[in-house]
């Protein structure tokens, strides 16, 4: 039995509308199995590869390198079994003459993000899924909800997943009180008493593992499980070169050297991610709340934080996730925790957007089990 497969531009996150055809990885008529990667992609936050959710042969390429087309375009036809030149013109001829840019994909790229005001101060927050336990993102120093683009929609099948930006972070307030750790989990924790959300899961980026862990510290009984991605708090040693460099660069010529320490893969640093996050950085507020949090959280290339305790008590079951080349914090801090740990090989801090499969597979596979 033979099965045509078309192969479209995928959605990475609520606001791509387009993305551009950066290269063909595999040529016509080649194998390909579902996981590989066909083509490289650029979108106006991030470069990556689309991977085949099928197997099959790669008979006909629609979309030429360099065009940039809208979200849900025809990008190529993959063939399971035997087809005719005939039939894939067909399939081509009638998704092409069907097809309307923004049209049912708009309508089901899900809400959009939500603010609300908590004690006194704007909080921007993404809410998705539902059923299951409410499993709550929270994002590192410098990002936001938009860290996740890889994961939400993907950990959301069947779950409540919510998002935020953190205090002085993405769109939510820029003022912060005491620029520490209290201050931002406590943040979360409004958001969840907002939501009416008794106990969730927590996954946390870099600084976003520091803020989770500190929640289950300060309010234990509303933390289901925790998944802590490249986290702060569990060692002493942190990039403070990097700190530094990102929270004084100011044009993209400063900013660039900092961002790619993230990644295993310079190019996935656009030109639209550094415009994107200079105008962040040139926010009122901003500069002043990323001092803030440095100052008070790391000093010299050293953590003042120490937070492995949290999961030596055992209280909650825990997944930490950590990329082996990680440049920012070292993935030897992930040594005698009490979790289940797993160090994926030459992935850099940003492992959950570089390898965003195999993240999601292990988050949702140590969910399934609490």
């Amino acid at each position: 039995m033979s099965r045509i497969h078309t192969l479209t531009m995928p959605k990475w996150g609520l606001s791509m509308t387009e993305g551009k055809v950066n290269a063909w990885l595999k040529e016509e008529g080649a194998e390909i199995a579902k996981g590989d990667e066909v083509l490289d992609v650029e979108t106006d936050k991030i470069s990556s590869s689309v991977e085949a959710p099928f197997s099959g042969v790669l008979r006909r390429i629609v979309a030429k390198e360099d065009e940039t087309l809208p979200v849900g375009a025809l990008l190529a036809v993959v063939v399971e079994g035997e087809a005719s030149e005939d039939e894939i013109d067909a399939v081509v001829q009638r998704f092409q003459a069907e097809f309307v840019p923004g049209g049912e994909d708009e309508q089901a790229s899900g809400p959009a993000p939500q603010k609300v005001a908590l004690d006194g101060r704007v909080i921007r927050f993404l809410d998705r899924g539902e059923g299951g336990a409410p499993l709550l993102l929270v994002h590192g120093f410098g990002g936001d909800l938009n860290n996740w683009l890889f994961n939400h929609e993907a950990l959301a099948a069947g779950r409540r997943v919510i998002a935020l930006d953190l205090p002085g972070h993405g769109e939510s307030g820029k003022t912060l009180k005491s620029g520490d750790l209290d201050e931002l989990s406590r943040a979360a924790l409004a958001l969840l008493d907002h939501l009416d959300i008794p106990r969730a899961h927590l996954v946390g980026h870099s600084m976003g593992g520091a803020v989770s862990l500190n929640l289950a510290r300060l309010a234990p009984e509303r933390v289901l499980s925790l998944t802590l991605i490249g986290s702060a708090g569990l060692g002493a040693e942190i990039n403070g070169d990097y700190l530094n460099g990102f929270v004084e660069a100011s044009n993209r010529n400063a900013l660039k050297p900092q961002l790619v320490q993230l990644f295993s893969d310079p190019a996935l640093i656009t030109r639209q991610m550094l415009e994107d996050m200079l105008k962040y950085k040139r926010l009122e507020g901003v500069d002043a709340a990323l001092r803030q949090l440095v100052e008070r959280l790391s000093e010299g290339g050293r953590q003042r934080i120490d937070l492995r305790g949290v999961l030596e008590q055992g209280r909650h079951p825990a997944l930490v996730i950590w990329g082996s080349d990680d440049a920012i914090i070292p993935a030897a801090h992930a040594r005698g925790l009490q979790a289940q740990v797993e160090i994926l090989p030459g992935q850099a801090h940003m492992v959950q957007m570089e390898a965003a499969d195999e993240v999601n597979r292990l988050i949702q596979a140590f969910l399934a089990q609490h």
